[in-house]
């Protein structure tokens, strides 16, 4: 059996649920992205903690 040092473990996935909460309500609220919005959703959601990062970076249309 592994053991897991959930001490480290445990802030991970909580700024990858954070982040992908983000990422996807920002998805929803935005009107303009660059490229389709249903791609942005499955790296957002796939991609892990880079997926969100990615969106934030290149998936934003600024004005």
């Amino acid at each position: 059996m592994i053991d897991i040092n959930w001490a480290l473990v445990a802030p991970l996935i909580a700024i990858q649920v954070i982040l992908l909460i983000a990422a996807l309500i920002d998805l929803a609220r935005i009107h303009a992205t660059n490229g389709p919005k249903w791609v942005w959703a499955i790296v957002i959601i796939f991609v892990n903690i880079i997926g969100p990062i990615l969106y934030f970076i290149f998936g934003r249309k600024t004005s």
